[in-house]
């Protein structure tokens, strides 16, 4: 086991290491508010749901959500909340602090954070996004502090997270999975938490981004009142050539939990959109994702993105079976409308067929293949 420290003395490091920067001048005299947001329906068709295949599919509401943007002098606000059917978590927080820019390369956040690991921010191009955000690697926000530089060869970012979204504020009360990105719930929670990213940006015609993330922090059990572990590192890269854009990521990752006797430590649950599920404790994960970019003059269409996104799920224990998920499609623009039009097929996914409870984790040897035809159409604003 290792010692946590006290949260006053790991801020105390924290604002230490930024003193060296110091205050640099006013930019914005008068306070600054932008509003946005998006409304979104989807059409879906499911291989493995019968009443779908009769019916020619559904149509239906996805999401509405309102963006916030202010900022005043040096100080600024990036908050954005977002409202599903019940069946889907309900509304909550997407993202939501407060930063502060010490000058054009760095910036200090505080809140409900994006989480520096991966690609930023998406490490995919479809509407589904790749299969690392279905176990909280991809578009994570959690509680914490973090501070990002950005210059034209360099981008790192470390970041300490006290917690995912605490909503009950009570150590023996679980998470509630009403949340937009996956988080450990049940009797764990993620505590504590240190992430660290590095992109070295080089080339002109061709603008290449090679990346290392890595994090760890403590899975805290309400049953035994102990401390496990957790931890994940990836090795990244992205390419931006002409109309073209790549993305790959090779990932590891580990969670110890300090469970109670009886309970297994060979998986773990983890929720978001109101409903959790079970993922391997240990796995590798790989993923690859290309577009192209289209520009067109069909009346309000102006572009088109065609892509294909890969990922590949392998669990570290034999006896479970491992997970695939690829989704081919497109992004047509229209003004403000964008209209994703996917073909998602998965192997022991959750979302896309199976028993949902535990695909990700020991999986079905006998599962087959199941397919989502899917079309969301959003007006953002």
């Amino acid at each position: 086991m290792y010692q946590i420290l006290k949260p006053s003395t790991l801020f105390k490091i924290f604002f230490t290491l930024l003193i060296p920067f110091g205050c640099f001048g006013q930019e914005n005299e008068k306070p600054q508010l932008q509003l946005g947001g998006a409304f979104r329906v989807n059409y879906v068709y499911s291989s493995w749901k019968e009443e779908q295949k009769t019916k020619g599919g559904e149509f239906g509401y996805d999401m509405f959500r309102i963006n916030a943007k202010a900022s005043y002098k040096n100080i600024f606000l990036n908050a954005e909340y977002r409202f599903y059917s019940e069946a889907f978590g309900g509304s909550f927080l997407k993202q939501g602090w407060v930063g502060y820019k010490f000058n054009e390369h760095n910036e200090l956040h505080a809140g409900l954070v994006y989480v520096p690991f991966g690609i930023k921010q998406y490490n995919s191009h479809n509407w589904f996004f790749n299969i690392t955000y279905y176990v909280g690697l991809e578009d994570d926000h959690d509680m914490g502090l973090k501070y990002i530089h950005t210059d034209d060869n360099w981008e790192y970012a470390f970041a300490f997270q006290k917690n995912a979204e605490e909503l009950n504020f009570g150590g023996d009360v679980e998470n509630s999975s009403s949340r937009y990105s996956y988080d450990v719930v049940g009797r764990n929670k993620e505590t504590n938490q240190f992430n660290a990213k590095l992109v070295r940006k080089f080339g002109q015609q061709a603008k290449h981004r090679l990346g290392f993330s890595g994090q760890y922090g403590s899975l805290y059990n309400i049953d035994t009142d102990k401390n496990g572990s957790h931890y994940a590192l990836a090795l990244h890269y992205e390419v931006d050539w002409k109309k073209w854009n790549f993305k790959t990521e090779v990932i590891t990752v580990s969670h110890a939990p300090e469970n109670a006797l009886g309970e297994p430590n060979n998986r773990i649950k983890m929720g978001a959109y109101g409903t959790p599920y079970e993922i391997a404790s240990d796995f590798n994960m790989y993923t690859a994702a290309v577009s192209k970019t289209i520009n067109v003059n069909w009346g309000p269409i102006s572009q088109i993105e065609l892509y294909n996104d890969f990922g590949y799920m392998q669990k570290k224990e034999k006896e479970f079976t491992d997970s695939f998920q690829n989704v081919t499609g497109l992004l047509v623009t229209a003004g403000q409308v964008y209209t994703y039009i996917d073909y998602a097929a998965g192997y022991n996914h959750s979302w896309l067929g199976g028993n949902f409870v535990d695909d990700f984790a020991v999986g079905n040897p006998d599962a087959k293949w199941e397919a989502r035809f899917n079309i969301n159409v959003g007006y953002y604003f």
